[in-house]
């Protein structure tokens, strides 16, 4: 089932606004987030047009949180952040999604939560497609 409202399912000028398609998983698909103040902040969006976590299978959930784990190596890999936050709220939105935050002791946000647009860095198109690049380097191994 797909909702003609939701950015995940119809992706193009929705999901345009805040993020830029890097690839697709086996059960998702993972976006470059453009509010960049975490350098490598990712988001990670079921195939599936499902609210709640708890309305995957089994199968269905191992398999996705697989997905958020190989996206979280490879913002260790690219990143070497101290700590991953991984927030999955959806109040307004409700497609089943994961953002992985990358955070570093004593900068921005470390020891608190992270803000879900806090609007302060963006990226020049160049710095984008770079880091979209190495994610997919990583990803699509």
């Amino acid at each position: 089932m797909k909702d003609t409202n939701c950015a995940y399912c119809m992706e193009g000028t929705l999901v345009d606004a805040f993020g830029i398609k890097i690839c697709e998983l086996e059960t998702s698909k993972v976006y470059l987030f453009k509010e960049q103040s975490h350098p490598g902040r990712v988001i990670v969006a079921h195939k599936k047009h499902v609210s709640e976590i708890t309305e995957l299978t089994a199968q269905e959930r191992a398999a996705y949180m697989e997905d958020i784990n190989k996206v979280a190596q490879a913002v260790h890999q690219l990143f070497h952040p101290d700590k991953v936050n991984y927030g999955a709220y959806g109040d307004t939105g409700h497609h089943l999604h994961f953002h992985l935050v990358p955070k570093y002791k004593d900068q921005y946000e470390w020891g608190g939560t992270f803000a879900m647009n806090p609007a302060e860095k963006t990226l020049t198109e160049t710095e984008y497609a770079d880091m979209v690049e190495k994610y997919r380097e990583v990803l699509m191994k």
